[in-house]
């Protein structure tokens, strides 16, 4: 409990700075910088070379965390670390509408695959796009896919130190092929947004897989008020304040054929290959400091039961079920923030003898930000309650977490 008061008299007592907007990083890869550095938060450091033939630009973030698990009233461990340390690099290339995005990862839970034998694996994100107008972008390489809401938000953009249970779940992450975006540019205030891609549904830096076997991804967001600002529909909270409502409706949807692997792009290898089917739908308000947000998402595959041939009391599966997240906050004048999140997942019958039935997560956490999402102090605590098949007791425990975030 001192350690507690302690994180919450520091985000409390620090002395207060000006917070400063997410930067919309894609338009500032178009300013004619000459060859002079520049710097500007939330875009990094960069240069452009004299004759404009190509821009280039870096950035790094950094989590360190200390994190303590309660189980029957005692400490059950006690985590010190660093969360997430990312490298990002990107600009353009012979013509500013020839773009690139690369990412590196280096803290241990980012390069960790399930996968046995798999060397560490610290390339998150190398794609290239082109595009060709303000609608249009077409990708390829390897990147985040158009899933949930949560997962395409960075984690550099997350109002608590990580992501809800359901996503952690649920989320299809990232792959390796093409992608297309279209944006519309109507006089009228709706707006919609599309993005496909067409992948090896494998997950980050996979070789090769036997057969022909393709991921197909679809996603469609409706924003009936028009654009968020400065891209606040993908970092979390409404740092912007949004002068008039902002309000995105989206659901996606993706099927991974023949898949490899227990979460179709992540987890261990099946030992026999299974279709996955993958819903998404979500819901995000923001205004005037006010952020509000939804999500639901569901993984069926028949027969998500897989047996190893040798040893058949070994087992790995597809986690057939669902999940949903609930998500409030509001940002007070001088950037201190309040934080709320259920989150839930649901597991079917036929896998509920292998993982918990029910699994529940309530947090509450509180945010102090110097620079956005750059520079912030998070605290929070959640409430876990997991209830297995046939159990009546349900297994409880608390995770309380403090974080800083530092990035340029």
């Amino acid at each position: 409990m001192k350690t507690i008061i302690l994180f919450l008299s520091v985000i409390v007592f620090l002395p207060g700075y000006s917070s400063h907007a997410q930067q919309d990083t894609i338009m500032i890869r178009y300013i004619d910088y000459g060859n002079i550095p520049y710097f500007a938060w939330g875009s990094g450091i960069g240069i452009t070379s004299p004759d404009s033939i190509y821009q280039f630009n870096i950035r790094f973030r950094m989590q360190n965390q200390v994190s303590m698990n309660f189980h029957e009233e005692q400490v059950d461990n006690l985590q010190a670390r660093v969360r997430r340390f990312r490298l990002r690099f990107d600009g353009y290339v012979v013509d500013p509408h020839i773009t690139y995005v690369i990412q590196l990862a280096f803290a241990n839970e980012d390069i960790t695959d399930f996968v046995d034998d798999n060397p560490p694996n610290i390339v998150r994100d190398a794609i290239i796009f082109y595009s060709p107008n303000r609608s249009w972008s077409f990708g390829f390489g390897q990147g985040k896919l158009p899933g949930n809401r949560e997962r395409i938000n960075s984690s550099g953009g997350l109002q608590l130190p990580d992501r809800s249970t359901a996503n952690g779940v649920f989320n299809i992450d990232r792959d390796f092929g093409l992608q297309a975006i279209y944006r519309t540019v109507f006089d009228n205030p709706f707006q919609f947004v599309f993005k496909g891609a067409l992948t090896t549904g494998e997950g980050r830096n996979w070789v090769s897989s036997p057969g022909f076997n393709i991921s197909y991804t679809a996603r469609i967001e409706l924003l009936p008020f028009g654009y968020f600002s400065s891209g606040g529909d993908f970092f979390q909270g409404d740092l912007i304040r949004e002068k008039e409502p902002k309000l995105s409706i989206a659901a996606a949807y993706n099927f991974n054929d023949d898949a490899e692997r227990t979460a179709g792009q992540r987890g261990q290898l099946l030992y026999e290959n299974r279709n996955i089917n993958n819903y998404f739908a979500d819901f995000l308000f923001k205004y005037n400091g006010w952020a509000f947000a939804t999500e639901f998402l569901k993984r069926n595959a028949k027969d998500p039961v897989t047996f190893d041939p040798e040893y058949p009391e070994k087992v790995r599966f597809v986690y057939n079920g669902y999940g949903f997240t609930f998500q409030g906050s509001y940002n007070f004048p001088g950037d201190y923030e309040i934080v709320g999140r259920y989150s839930a997942t649901r597991a079917d019958d036929e896998i509920a003898i292998y993982v918990p039935q029910k699994s529940d997560y309530y947090t509450l956490g509180f945010n102090k930000y110097f620079r956005g999402h750059t520079f912030k102090l998070q605290l929070d605590a959640t409430y876990i309650r997991s209830s297995v098949l046939n159990v009546v007791q349900a297994d409880e425990s608390w995770n309380v977490r403090f974080q800083i975030e530092l990035g340029i």
